[in-house]
């Protein structure tokens, strides 16, 4: 064993996260520039490719640009779609374009863009067990180098689970029958599928109607008979209005998280159309796209509601799909060559995690007990992405707040909050008993001049005003003396800093 390797074996990160989407490629990039900060950050591919399945021309975030990597933490990152604009000359076309929302193969290439400059990620490497040293108080993460065939051994002090949702897929799906598919995996089996002579698409969030859109394109050229069915009373649009996006702020996960576990779950039952719906833009696309090819030519298309499919008939033939009318309670089935599932997605704890299961929280229902900082173990060292709709409601899978989450994860990692975290910014009041109390929107605001901050060109924030940002700690060099780092785990009394 070489020198290098020892040292590196006995290296003890601060921070080690499991799996690179967006979220945890955020926080990789929030924390790139803390000093005496140790992190790494892996992921079984071999390089940064989000729902690489659903990469269709037509289709665009929910979330404006501003929910990139780093924004709504720190505005001056380097790592800002902004900067991406303009390093890649993409600026001046997206000012003239005048539209917030990126196409979703545009936001994927500013996430490549990311990940390739930061230095604390591990792309191909799989994790296949973590333990934990008691004694110690370390993590011992354990895997293989998907290039080198090689098992290595990680340590860190704190986790970060980020290994995204899997999709879901009714009882019983025969998915290994080739004309059986997930959303996830549209681009691959397009081409099979536009050779088929019927293609039914099931469900009615924003995957699936992204994908009925896409084939509906040509359905003339290849003449294929399209088929849209949901369960769902109605295609229902997601709701975008101001107030209503009140509802992912700060404000309310505070609100939410101290609700009654079963209080929690009726509201996420009924908000389905906060996170679930469609685009309304894209709703009227496909109806005017409807009515453009009518003019054109006859085609053979059906869009139904009310219809819960009940089971996949696979016959040599053809599939036989069956439903049962909610509304009228009676039986339906239809033949179809092909079809597409679009039926969301579901979180599973990941298997490497086994041996350190019994240190996790669970609640009543057996779901993650999801604490207010994102930890979900006993100590407080491990903590989730994209994790708990029933513990901090809609904001958990929003891009828009990744950025707020980990800044909170940072602040309970570091002890201090190396990031303002805006913690009062809506409009509405939630709790009745808070009413009283109530600062409205804009209580962490500047609203007169003599507040504003005065600068240093030589110390960025040094000279901050402590009334603009009660919680925030200078991100400046952290060292023990002169040319000697330590870890910002170690440091004492980093409240005072």
């Amino acid at each position: 064993m070489t020198t290098q390797q020892r040292e590196m074996d006995r290296e003890i990160f601060d921070l080690l996260g499991i799996g690179i989407g967006p979220f945890n490629l955020g926080l990789a990039a929030l924390s790139e520039p803390i000093d005496g900060f140790n992190c790494l950050f892996l992921d079984a591919k071999t390089s940064f490719d989000w729902h690489p399945g659903m990469l269709l021309k037509s289709s665009r975030l929910q979330t404006p640009f501003m929910s990139d990597l780093v924004t709504m933490a720190d505005p001056t990152s380097r790592y800002s779609y902004l900067n991406f604009a303009k390093k890649t000359g993409r600026l001046y076309p997206f000012y003239i374009r005048e539209n917030f929302f990126l196409p979703r193969h545009e936001y994927n290439l500013y996430c490549q863009w990311v990940s390739q400059q930061l230095s604390n990620l591990k792309f191909g490497f799989k994790v296949t067990q973590v333990d934990y040293n008691a004694g110690e108080g370390i993590y011992r993460v354990t895997g293989f180098d998907r290039r080198s065939g090689k098992t290595h051994t990680y340590q860190c002090r704190k986790l970060v689970l980020g290994t995204g949702t899997e999709p879901y897929l009714p009882k019983d799906c025969p998915i290994q029958d080739a004309r059986v598919m997930h959303t996830a995996s549209y681009m691959q089996q397009k081409t099979y599928l536009q050779s088929q002579s019927a293609i039914t698409v099931i469900g009615s969030g924003q995957s699936a109607a992204e994908v009925f859109y896409d084939l509906l394109q040509d359905i003339d050229t290849y003449g294929y008979q399209l088929n849209w069915m949901t369960r769902s009373a109605r295609f229902y649009p997601l709701e975008y209005t101001k107030l209503t996006l009140e509802m992912t702020s700060p404000d309310y996960v505070d609100y939410f998280h101290e609700l009654a576990p079963e209080k929690r779950c009726a509201l996420i039952a009924s908000q389905k159309s906060l996170y679930k719906g469609i685009n309304a833009e894209l709703i009227n696309d496909i109806y005017d796209l409807l009515y453009q090819k009518r003019l054109i030519a006859d085609f053979q298309c059906q869009l139904m509601t009310n219809v819960a499919l009940t089971r996949i008939q696979t016959d040599p033939d053809a599939l036989k799909l069956h439903f049962q009318h909610q509304e009228q309670n009676t039986p339906l089935s239809q033949t179809t060559g092909a079809v597409v599932l679009g039926t969301g997605y579901h979180y599973r704890l990941p298997e490497f995690i086994k041996e350190i299961k019994q240190q996790i929280e669970f609640d009543d229902a057996g779901q993650l007990s999801v604490q207010r900082d994102y930890s979900i173990d006993i100590r407080g060292d491990i903590f989730v992405q994209n994790v708990g709709l029933h513990t901090h409601g809609i904001s958990s899978p929003d891009l828009g707040m990744g950025c707020y989450r980990n800044g909170i994860i940072l602040k309970a990692v570091l002890g201090y909050a190396p990031y303002h975290i805006e913690e009062h910014i809506a409009f509405q009041t939630f709790d009745p008993a808070k009413l009283a109390k109530h600062q409205p929107c804009g209580s962490n605001a500047i609203i007169n001049p003599k507040h504003f901050p005065k600068t240093s060109p030589h110390n960025n924030n040094a000279d901050a005003s402590p009334h603009l940002y009660p919680t925030q700690t200078p991100t400046s060099s952290m060292s023990a003396g002169a040319g000697t780092k330590m870890s910002v785990l170690m440091a004492p009394n980093k409240e005072a800093q």
